[in-house]
């Protein structure tokens, strides 16, 4: 947030500005502004907290973000730790670099998407919901515009714009942010937070807000640490596996087409045993070197992963025309002596048509006034179900979100709290919680980081009594089990 004008100090005069004593001064700018630059990108665990320290929030992605700037706003000194190098590094990428921020759907829309676990959203959105983003985001600077599905994105296209405008917003409003630091578990005495423990030392607070994400996209700093930060405490861990995903094939022709992108196709999952459909999409997909991709696909992979039994992929080419209005059509235009192969180049794109021909049995130079009517009805049956034989999900390390996680019941949906320790919450893509693409994770991650945000900073208002004493510093010995995440107590 911006400073006021009112407490600014007068312009410096010309004799301020010139001679001797003014290069002084800007040099010492220049020196002073170097030394805070090469601090900033070192992790400092000698600085002591503020006095007013009560909030810890572990994780500087998009919930992280939210939960230290609420907690903020909300009057609570804040410190959050994220153990990369820079944060919001996983909300960089997302969108393809576009940044899909929120969804302009209903909140019984969002409880859909998030299905079966939707309910637990309730208490979040009447708290902070989709408007309640936009707000924040225009009063940041950040200006949106909608598209197709409901999709809200920002007006500039860039993930980088609101990554950057979150980062600038927990920093002006006073957040202590602290790069390269890794918190190793949580202190607590007679089931009541204390503190946290880090790989070199330990930090006092009133509560403590783990925001950490999931499994997908290691690179991004995505560990899994708050999983077993959590089981460390108590905590059931619902078991993680790759949510919005790519699906792998198991036929060999998929990848003769990898880069091809279909749209406006439907694509659907089928009981390998009994072909019945148990879940579709319509909108665009893309051919990859070991299977398919795209929107629809990464929808779909929540299905996938969550049956039991085999299902393989049909995908309908021609979703808006019946099957007896395509034999109507094929009927009226087999005829000359073009053949089949030149005609589905017409029909399709050039590199998908052999594949058409080959799995509809019939023969590329059939001249077209010689196919027969079982050939046709062929035809029409394989435009409209184009078969995928599947073997599974891409890892997890592909994954946009990790499904599985912190087992929501243990969770007080009106504030993030944990139903084990009191004083710690959580926030984000940690939680058992993943929906379709759509900018739906997304705002769960903002709307769950900013209700965990103000909790906690109620939560460490309501505890102080008197005058505010100073927190111990952090200690600058290394801890004597790093490799332990379990709990730390002390009187």
């Amino acid at each position: 947030m911006g400073r006021s004008d009112a407490g600014a100090r007068p312009a410096p005069s010309a004799r301020d500005r010139a001679g001797p004593s003014g290069s002084r001064l800007h040099a010492g700018v220049r020196r002073l502004r170097f030394a805070r630059a090469t601090r900033s990108t070192l992790t400092d665990l000698h600085r002591p907290l503020s006095h007013r320290a009560r909030v810890i929030v572990v994780g500087g992605g998009p919930a992280g973000l939210l939960a230290a700037g609420s907690a903020a706003e909300a009057g609570a000194s804040v410190v959050l730790l994220e153990r990369g190098p820079k944060m919001g590094r996983k909300l960089r990428m997302t969108g393809k670099g576009r940044c899909n921020i929120t969804n302009a759907t209903d909140v019984e829309g969002f409880v859909r998407a998030f299905a079966p676990n939707g309910r637990f959203l309730y208490g979040p959105f009447a708290r902070f919901f989709r408007d309640d983003t936009l707000a924040l985001f225009e009063r940041l600077g950040v200006h949106v515009k909608g598209e197709r599905g409901g999709r809200i994105f920002p007006l500039s296209d860039s993930a980088l714009e609101v990554a950057a405008a979150l980062e600038r917003w927990v920093r002006d409003v006073g957040v202590d942010v602290r790069l390269n630091t890794r918190v190793k578990g949580i202190l607590s005495a007679d089931g009541r937070l204390q503190g946290v423990s880090l790989y070199h030392g330990s930090m006092d607070g009133a509560a403590a807000i783990i925001a950490t994400g999931g499994l997908s996209y290691p690179g991004t700093g995505s560990s899994g640490d708050g999983y077993a930060v959590a089981e460390s405490v108590g905590h059931s861990i619902v078991p993680t596996r790759p949510a919005l995903a790519p699906l792998l094939a198991d036929d060999r022709w998929p990848g003769t087409l990898s880069g091809l992108a279909l749209r406006n196709v439907r694509a659907s999952l089928a009981d390998r045993a009994t072909g019945k459909a148990v879940a579709s999409e319509f909108g665009e997909m893309l051919f990859t070197h070991t299977g398919v991709s795209g929107p629809i696909i990464l929808s779909l992979s929540r299905v996938y992963t969550r049956q039991s039994g085999p299902l393989d992929l049909r995908i309908d080419l021609k979703p808006a025309v019946s099957a007896e209005e395509l034999t109507a059509r094929f009927i009226r235009e087999f005829v000359g002596a073009g053949t089949f192969g030149v005609y589905l180049r017409q029909l399709m794109p050039k590199s998908l048509a052999p594949i058409v021909a080959d799995l509809s049995g019939v023969p590329a130079d059939r001249p077209l006034s010689a196919i027969r009517a079982s050939e046709r009805s062929a035809l029409v049956h394989t435009l409209k179900n184009l078969p995928i034989t599947l073997r599974g999900l891409a890892p997890i390390e592909q994954a946009i979100v990790t499904s599985g996680g912190v087992k929501l019941e243990e969770i007080d949906p009106r504030t993030l709290m944990s139903r084990r320790v009191d004083g710690l919450y959580f926030a984000g893509e940690v939680l058992d919680l993943d929906a379709m693409t759509g900018g739906y994770n997304l705002q769960a991650a903002f709307s769950t980081g900013y209700v965990a945000g103000v909790s906690a900073a109620a939560r460490a208002a309501a505890l102080t009594d008197g005058p505010e004493q100073p927190f111990r510093s952090v200690r600058s010995t290394p801890d004597p089990a790093p490799e332990l995440n379990g709990v730390r107590s002390r009187g």
